[in-house]
């Protein structure tokens, strides 16, 4: 009787851990899954519900210990766990710091006493700040806000680990993820949660400028399908950028979801666009993305009921809520 290999995936019942947990189901892992279920619901792996090889956990990464025995035998360490948002990172950096660097520390730790065969964090192209595009894994680092900066701590981290004890890591610095289980509460920020809560409102959708700024979304599954690429190789120690190659329009999107349009004050310390080269991922994991943005697109219209009781951002509540953006990074020199 074969073996399978445990996959021990952190942030698991979340967004882009989910999905990752669906793809390494499917191809003959066992999966364990730790999440502290403050961002991520267990509803996310409901189709999973009894199968032996998945197991959930609630554990907090801030306070895992390297002997838990959710590391024990784990053969692939996928850590996704982590808190985003930009504005909430101003107002609470220490959180942010706390979670991302000394979770991911944690961590690490775990996968270290554990001797797993492979390491991948998932890291953010966040660090890249107001970046030239394309842009490369070699661009100059330069976080604009404390996400971001957390981000890339806990990406050095990872490496540091690889250096001095010889952990077998790679990172993958995703852009821009859209998909299905993406997260429906919380602080304002990604476009999708936005405009389809609005669509279904029949609310405007509140563009930023005048939507010409760009974003290479990538459709969630190829994300999933790049991690597992990343920690089946034998290929250690490397950075990967992850995106479509494809940077699309906001206005793109506001045509695809259909619907009125108010417009926005443009924010600093945003780019204007995100256009990740993913030469290298495709070079060194003959990875491709398969979903296009069109496709993508409908398969959230069709599950659009999910953001039903989603919060409903309109031109006020949005001023309000980014009013700590505007203080902090729209002064002389924040970009």
């Amino acid at each position: 009787m074969t073996v399978k290999p445990i996959a021990l995936v952190t942030g698991g019942a979340g967004f882009i851990g989910s999905h990752m947990v669906d793809l390494l189901l499917d191809r003959g892992y066992r999966a364990r899954v730790i999440d502290n279920l403050v961002g991520g619901r267990e509803s996310n792996l409901a189709q999973h519900a009894g199968n032996p090889d998945l197991t959930i956990e609630r554990i907090d990464i801030r306070a895992i210990e390297p002997s838990n025995s959710v590391f024990s035998d784990a053969r692939i360490v996928l850590h996704f766990a982590g808190i985003g948002d930009i504005v909430p990172s101003i107002e609470k950096p220490i959180d942010y710091m706390s979670t991302n660097v000394q979770g991911t520390v944690r961590v690490l730790e775990g996968a270290r006493a554990a001797s797993v065969s492979k390491f991948v964090y998932a890291a953010s192209s966040s660090c890249y700040g107001l970046a030239d595009v394309p842009t490369r894994e070699d661009h100059p680092i330069a976080p604009q806000y404390p996400y971001a900066l957390s981000k890339y701590m806990g990406e050095e981290a990872v490496f540091h680990w690889h250096r001095v004890y010889d952990l077998p890591v790679n990172a993958i610095r995703i852009f821009n993820a859209y998909g299905t289980r993406v997260r429906t509460t919380g602080a304002y920020g990604a476009v999708f949660g936005v405009f389809l809560k609005q669509k279904l409102a029949g609310k405007p959708m509140t563009v930023v400028g005048d939507g010409s700024q760009r974003r290479d979304f990538l459709y969630v599954t190829d994300v999933a399908s790049a991690f597992l690429a990343a920690a089946e190789t034998d290929m250690t120690g490397e950075v990967w950028n992850l995106g479509a190659n494809n940077p699309q329009e906001i206005r793109r999107l506001v045509e695809l979801i259909g619907g009125d349009t108010v417009h926005m004050p443009t924010r600093p310390g945003e780019p204007y666009c995100t256009w990740a080269d993913t030469t290298k991922i495709e070079r060194h994991l003959g990875w491709r993305p398969h979903i296009s943005f069109e496709e993508g697109v409908g398969r959230m219209m069709a599950e659009i009921d999910a953001w039903q009781d989603a919060p409903l951002w309109e031109p006020d509540s949005i001023a309000k809520a980014t009013q700590t953006w505007f203080r902090y990074l729209g002064k002389k020199g924040a970009a």
